[in-house]
């Protein structure tokens, strides 16, 4: 008997699952040799198997057997319910436990050092923003500090004096300079009054003019007072005097009181 006749044989009891394994795996390894004969012949033998189920007789299962089936799946599904039922809840390890409070402690960390460093940006630019407040403060003191050194010492300037109404009170001193503009200076110089300023007024020598209101002033703690204005309204020849008065906070557009000080300018 040759090699391939005795796989034939064996052929239709695998194509009904009849084999064991160790023949299976025999008849499986020579059709992978690619012998023709064994292939048609499990060709054929499976079709013959496929036909096996329509010539076998109709037949159904008794009550009894149907019975014994239904009450057979019922138990296990019982049984199944009561395994669901009955399986413990999943218990959460430690190492979980500490990552989560881990993660709630860096978040609540990452909010404060935000919090803290949105305060320090915050005080570092009011710090800034001071500073360079008081950087123009200091460039304006600077600028008047020139100006009025300019107007003090140029020849083009013109003195006068304002003396004061009550003769107790010291002097003020003006100099007036075509370009630079005025400046008027004094020493032990009183405080006015709670709630109120000093005043400088332009008087026109035009008839009937009206007091020009100029910007408001008060000494230091030491009673210097230093008094500049860059750009009079009126040229210092249509000027005949300058005066000051005691005025409420912040000024006001006629005087209220009599000149504390007034000068001619010539």
């Amino acid at each position: 008997m040759s090699n391939g006749d005795q796989f034939r044989e064996l052929i239709e009891a695998y194509a009904l699952g009849a084999l064991d394994a160790e023949e299976r795996a025999a008849v499986e390894a020579h059709l992978a040799t690619g012998c023709q004969d064994c292939a048609k012949a499990l060709q054929e033998a499976r079709w013959l198997v496929s036909q096996l189920g329509y010539l076998a007789p109709e037949a159904k299962p008794s009550e009894l057997l149907k019975g014994r089936l239904m009450q057979t799946v019922r138990g296990e599904a019982d049984a199944a319910a009561g395994r669901a039922l009955a399986k413990p809840k999943p218990v959460i390890p430690f190492w979980m436990w500490a990552g989560v409070a881990a993660l709630l402690v860096i978040t609540i960390y990452s909010a404060w050092d935000a919090r803290r460093l949105q305060k320090d940006i915050e005080e570092t630019n009011k710090r800034a923003a001071a500073i360079v407040q008081q950087r123009a403060a200091l460039q304006a003191e600077l600028a008047l500090a020139k100006r009025q050194a300019r107007i003090m010492t140029d020849p083009k300037s013109k003195k006068f004096m304002l003396p004061a109404k009550d003769a107790q009170m010291p002097q003020l001193e003006a100099m007036w300079h075509p370009e630079l503009g005025i400046c008027v200076v004094g020493d032990k110089m009183p405080m006015p009054s709670a709630n109120h300023v000093f005043q400088l007024w332009l008087i026109p020598k035009t008839p009937g003019s009206k007091p020009m209101p100029m910007q408001t002033f008060w000494p230091d703690a030491d009673g210097k007072m230093v008094y500049v204005m860059e750009n009079p309204p009126e040229p210092m020849w249509n000027t005949s005097a300058l005066a000051v008065t005691e005025e409420p906070m912040g000024g006001s557009p006629l005087p209220t009181t009599e000149p504390m000080w007034v000068g001619g300018v010539s």
